[in-house]
């Protein structure tokens, strides 16, 4: 009796933490997990090297879902065929998104990769606005992602056309990831959806990464565990729940965020100085999100919400 007791506890507080979070503004969720995905790129960093990109995204989506699975303990019944297809494909493309950018990473520099791999939430953000201001700040967003990225100082023959694919595909993952957690966040309720999600993800990555698995210490795990936490766990939560209240189109503008994010972690953990161009970058990135915030309509439209 103590232990159901017990977990009945611990299902209220986690139904308590969510409710509050939807309190919480949608673009503020969304600059959280900005934050928290960049300093799990600092950790990633030095796992990378030791495990290679299929063995980080492995290790880090396992720790990701088991802890999910743990917490918000999915319903798993109820829900109608269209409903479970739509979470399948979430956790597809959410492994897949992953799986892809990691691995373009041994093939291009990581400023080109980045830049490439944004073309697909900025496609999306494109082709959903619906006003010419979003337009002007998506064509703000990005010349900056182009002018942080240093993309336009790479010699063309210095690029390898099998990372570009990679990129590209992790840019279309990214961009139906997007509109994948909106349908998701709608279909399922608190945090079920991702949970079940990050399931189908492990299950799609880990049989790529687990055969290092025999060299996995203590001191790697660790790592793995910190990763998925920040890289995983709070960024995913966070934009799910944005997402239930923010349009798809200003979501994937405010994303444009995370490249100024790391070209600014870069220059106060790395040491890595910008030169005039990248701020200049920074500031258009910056400038284009101010905008669309400062403009209203953030939250769903009748039609978007119809929709999902």
């Amino acid at each position: 009796m103590r232990r159901l007791e017990a977990g009945r506890s611990a299902i209220d507080d986690y139904a308590a933490r969510v409710s509050a979070a939807d309190r919480v503004p949608a673009p503020v969720l969304v600059l959280g997990a900005i934050v928290s995905v960049q300093f799990g790129g600092a950790l990633a960093a030095t796992l990378i090297p030791r495990i290679g990109a299929a063995g980080s995204v492995a290790l880090r989506l396992i720790f990701a879902s088991a802890i999910l699975l743990v917490i918000v303990r999915p319903r798993l019944r109820g829900y109608r065929p269209a409903q479970w297809r739509t979470v399948v494909l979430f956790g597809i493309a959410l492994g897949l998104m992953n799986f892809t950018f990691y691995a373009s990473l041994a093939h291009l520099p990581l400023g080109v990769a980045v830049t490439i791999e944004f073309i697909g939430p900025l496609a999306l953000a494109t082709y959903l606005s619906r006003r010419r201001r979003d337009l002007v700040a998506v064509a703000a967003a990005a010349v900056g992602v182009v002018f942080i990225s240093d993309a336009l100082n790479v010699p063309l023959a210095q690029l390898n056309w099998t990372g570009i694919a990679l990129a590209l595909t992790a840019g279309g993952c990214w961009a139906a990831y997007i509109l994948l957690a909106t349908r998701t966040g709608a279909d399922f309720p608190q945090l079920d959806g991702l949970a079940i999600a990050m399931l189908v993800a492990t299950a799609l990555v880990a049989p790529f990464g687990v055969s290092g698995a025999g060299k996995w210490d203590a001191p790697l795990l660790a790592t793995g565990l910190g990763i998925a936490i920040l890289s995983s766990l709070l960024p995913y939560s966070l934009e799910l729940l944005a997402l239930r209240r923010l349009s798809a189109a200003v979501f994937g503008i405010l994303l444009s965020l995370e490249p100024a994010a790391a070209a600014l972690a870069g220059l106060l953990v790395l040491n890595q100085r910008l030169h005039p161009v990248q701020l200049a970058g920074m500031a258009l990135v910056v400038g284009a999100s101010a905008l669309i915030m400062s403009a209203g309509g953030l939250e769903k439209d009748p039609s978007e919400a119809a929709a999902t």
